[in-house]
């Protein structure tokens, strides 16, 4: 049985905004969602920036404020971005069948916030202080669990954790999961919340974040004078869809997904091959699912980090694949809006391209200034233009070798 896996709901919480639309419109119009971290004292960090999600942030009108209380950062993103997406293709809950009703979302780690809390009050008061929702609020999987536990999902439930590639692996195997037939409905994506003093210090201390504290020139991916990525938080959630299942009730389609690719670069723990080689055929495996020639993507979402070797090997990967044609295609990495959401990166960058695609109009990449020799295609700088896209790829790498490409077709 072959499937196709179509797109009914966007959901979203990021640092440009808390729901699918908003997130998209400050995706247009280059807004940064960087500044000084609010969520502790950095007065001895020496990163002070990150691309937090803003105080409007609420889990009211989704959940009652005492099972809020008892999810994780991580987790609240999950479930707030999965009932926008859920409100947004309009599905009825008690009209599916809930045993063909899935869940995948991923995390790079899972709760940050609750681990560090835990063991501060394990150290500094004992281990009789640490809360008994300790394990269940952290695990990386609930999520996952939170979520179809809330909307009765009964289909496959499981967590992806790629690091940066977790989003868009888990958008790929829920697609897998429909087209063969084992689901008629996904709930798929990321989340992230590891905005926390010791999320913080140990990507600093691994020299992975910018540390010049200039907002406007920290996440600056492709540009010559980049140095390390900013980090960042929120969810985004897609509702995926047999195409046949999504006809018969008489869904909007947004996109529909048309190829994935996974593979391993195999090469170092945090460090992409330097040949660019396993990006490049996750790349070209997404593209032969599709039974498409390489000429005709229209749009790459780059990963994209801002760190020096991830821009420079993500460019020679694409340069590989699509050889002259690279320079006509636009890539633009809205990282340099939204800092790096880590798992959740994928989940939002496919919904950047599915809008993309929807509205003819690829968005910058911006803080654009010092061009690099060897980072030279057209990474749509500062301000995003009108483009007809057709197909558009999305890319995540992730740290220990994890590459993952989504190849999303426009919906006519």
């Amino acid at each position: 049985m072959s499937n196709r896996v179509v797109v009914t709901g966007m959901g979203a919480v990021t640092p440009i905004g808390n729901n699918a639309q908003d997130f998209w419109n400050n995706c247009k119009n280059g807004v940064n969602g960087i500044d000084f971290i609010k969520a502790f004292d950095t007065s001895d960090f020496e990163v002070k920036i990150a691309a937090e999600v803003k105080d409007d942030f609420t889990t009211d009108g989704v959940m009652e404020k005492k099972e809020s209380r008892r999810m994780d950062r991580f987790s609240q993103f999950a479930i707030v971005a999965a009932d926008e997406a859920i409100k947004d293709a309009k599905l009825d809950l008690d009209k599916v069948d809930r045993d063909r009703l899935g869940v995948i979302i991923g995390s790079g780690i899972g709760g940050y916030n609750t681990m560090e809390t835990e063991f501060f009050k394990l150290f500094e008061k004992g281990n009789k202080r640490v809360s008994p929702l300790y394990i269940p609020m952290a695990i990386g999987n609930i999520a996952a669990g939170n979520v179809a536990i809330k909307f009765g999902a009964k289909g496959i439930c499981t967590s992806v954790v790629t690091a940066c590639a977790s989003g868009t692996n888990s958008i790929g195997e829920a697609y897998r999961n429909i087209k063969h037939g084992y689901t008629d409905i996904m709930i798929a994506g990321g989340t992230e919340a590891p905005i926390t003093k010791s999320g913080v210090s140990g990507f600093t201390n691994m020299k992975a974040l910018n540390t010049t504290n200039d907002k406007d020139r920290a996440s600056i991916p492709f540009d010559k004078e980049r140095s390390g990525f900013v980090m960042g938080e929120g969810a985004g959630i897609l509702i995926l869809e047999s195409l046949e299942h999504a006809q018969k009730r008489g869904a909007k389609i947004y996109g529909e997904i048309v190829g994935y690719g996974s593979n391993c670069d195999a090469y170092h723990i945090t460090s992409p091959s330097p040949d660019g080689e396993g990006a490049m055929k996750a790349m070209k495996l997404a593209i032969d699912e599709a039974g498409i020639k390489p000429e005709e993507v229209g749009y790459i979402n780059a990963h994209g980090t801002s760190t020096p070797y991830n821009d420079k090997f993500e460019t020679l990967a694409i340069r590989k694949l699509f050889g002259e044609k690279a320079y006509e295609i636009p890539v633009s990495s809205t990282k340099s809006m939204t800092g790096h959401l880590l798992g959740a990166a994928g989940a939002v960058e496919a919904i950047v391209c599915i809008k993309a695609m929807e509205e003819n109009f690829v968005p910058p990449t911006i803080g654009y200034k010092v061009k690099d020799e060897e980072c030279d295609l057209d990474y749509v700088p500062n301000k995003g233009k009108t483009a007809e896209v057709k197909y558009a790829l999305t890319n995540s790498l992730g740290f220990g070798g994890h590459n993952a490409t989504l190849l999303i077709k426009k919906w006519d």
